[in-house]
């Protein structure tokens, strides 16, 4: 699609910013109208990523709805957003999550809503910025804008017991990365300054670049450290427990389902395209950590006794399988990692909420405190029972589509890698199906959990848009499939053709190896 007239996405990310200039002439007391103005911004953002959405041409491989314009000329920074297939999901995830995330805390933030409305409109700029952003400069804007007001969500909102410790750790944890990723960023604009005699920050001019072997290693060390925290890998998961232990439930929702995706999509938007040979090169790692991840989440699941940790591990866990996917370097897998980013937003965003919804209720979220919830709330009991069987992958919804494509790739590259994924599927399995076993089964132990409140409307209304997303992707999966396959082919080219270069066949596990030795012999 030709550049439009009208700046559709601009208009998409800057519009919760609008809510928060709305937001700040609202009176401090007046919460009716600072959720119905809130959530009014959010519903007009999916409203626009409809638009988006439908407009977009998947037969095209280029960017499409580009919006460029001089921002700082004399250094080469543009604003410059474009949209693939790739982040065409993402977008679509993030802006359709955003009015549930309004309706989620309806009830849940009594102190301090309008501040706290303020900061998750704030992040979902952040987060649709990161995501269309082509300039370099923008997008690590972008990616720091969502930071503080995702650490301040948790520091303020979170729960009282160790809320700064949590919201400290997940600051400098991203903080960090973010320096390595900005060094990364400041070394190809002087490195391309110095060889062709442009200096600009954009990602396609970028693109265009043949680095040498030698800087590609740090480069992609450099963004990957960054990418690796966020997702987040073993052994950089260390933070995550904690945010999602301590943040409100809105926060833990967001984190899991769209901030997390942040690390994913930048392997793929920068990693492999940018440093081809690298991403070969650091293939076998990369697996290893991935494979490391899956497993080694199923069991620090197996031990927890809060559901939320439970929950925030498992996490650990399905980001391990898009890595997988990500780096089996095969369509199959790379498209399923892609699907499987959405799939963790909505499965585990559901877990979250519902979660929420029961501390709520109850004041704890202790395993041991429950136990035949099923009778009190049965409704509850439903919608649980359906995130639980798409988190571990059941046909017929959205998890079993994404792992399917994962390992069906993974293995063509190198079965035993599939067979190792294949044991956290097995895993998770075991480890959801027991917690939901303790909770909902049995008698009721506990006086208090036999007077439990069963979902409200309003509970029910913003729970049934993401089962029937995860039934719709589960059954049909072939739209979303179709937009990002162009995308995910083209993000791979260069990968693949690094390693056709060294073997000069298709890729396989044995051309892999070879690519690796011709690569650290250069």
């Amino acid at each position: 699609m030709e550049s439009l007239s009208f700046p559709l996405l601009s208009t998409l990310v800057f519009l919760p910013l609008v809510g928060v200039l709305v937001l700040l002439f609202v009176d401090r007391e007046n919460h009716a109208v600072q959720r119905w103005t809130a959530l009014t911004v959010m519903s007009g953002g999916f409203v626009l990523a409809l638009f988006v959405y439908a407009g977009f041409d998947p037969g095209n491989v280029a960017f499409q709805f580009e919006e460029k314009h001089a921002w700082i000329p004399g250094l080469g920074i543009s604003y410059h957003l474009g949209i693939d297939g790739i982040s065409l999901l993402l977008v679509m995830l993030t802006a359709f999550l955003g009015p549930i995330c309004v309706l989620a805390c309806w009830t849940d933030i009594r102190v301090r809503l309008k501040e706290f409305l303020v900061c998750l409109l704030l992040l979902q700029t952040g987060m649709l910025g990161v995501f269309v952003s082509l300039d370099l400069v923008l997008f690590y804007v972008f990616w720091e804008v969502m930071l503080i007001p995702m650490a301040l969500l948790i520091l303020v909102w979170g729960h009282p017991a160790r809320r700064i410790y949590a919201a400290v750790k997940f600051f400098l944890y991203t903080m960090a990365g973010s320096v390595f990723m900005l060094v990364g960023i400041l070394v190809l604009y002087f490195y391309q300054a110095r060889t062709t005699g442009t200096a600009s920050f954009d990602w396609t001019t970028m693109a265009g670049l043949n680095l040498p072997f030698s800087l590609q290693l740090w480069l992609f060390l450099a963004f990957g450290v960054a990418f690796a925290i966020k997702v987040p890998m073993f052994p950089f998961h260390t933070w995550l427990p904690d945010a999602h232990t301590e943040a409100p439930t809105v926060g833990s929702v967001v984190l899991a389902a769209v901030l997390l995706k942040m690390g994913t999509y930048g392997f793929l938007r920068f990693n492999l395209p940018l440093f081809p040979d690298a991403s070969v090169f650091f293939m076998p790692f990369m697996i290893a950590l991935a494979l490391v991840g899956i497993i080694y989440g199923a069991f620090m699941c197996l031990v927890q006794k809060d559901l939320k940790r439970l929950i925030a591990f498992s996490s650990v866990s399905h980001l391990g399988f898009v890595i997988l996917g990500i780096f089996s370097f095969t369509l199959q897998g790379v498209q399923g990692g892609v699907l499987q980013m959405i799939n963790h937003g909505l499965s585990t965003g559901a877990l979250f909420l519902l979660v929420g919804m029961l501390y709520e209720r109850r004041h704890t979220r202790l395993i041991a405190d429950f136990g035949g919830l099923s009778t009190p709330v049965p409704a509850f009991t439903t919608f649980f029972m359906i995130a639980t069987l798409a988190s571990i992958g059941l046909p017929g919804l959205n998890g079993f589509v994404g792992e399917f494509l994962i390992l069906l790739g993974t293995f063509h590259v190198k079965p035993v890698w599939a067979v190792l994924g294949a044991t956290g599927v097995i895993l998770a399995a075991w480890y959801m199906l027991w917690m939901v076993q303790r909770v909902f089964y049995g008698t009721v132990t506990h006086a208090e959990n036999a007077t439990l409140r069963d979902l409200v409307p309003r509970e029910i209304g913003l729970l049934v848009p993401v089962v029937a997303m995860m039934v719709w992707i589960g059954v049909a999966p072939t739209p979303f499939l179709q937009k990002s396959e162009p995308a995910v082919a083209h993000a791979l080219r260069k990968v693949q053709e690094s390693v056709r270069t060294a073997q000069g066949e298709s890729t396989s596990w044995m051309m892999a190896c070879a690519a690796w030795e011709h690569l650290k012999g250069k």
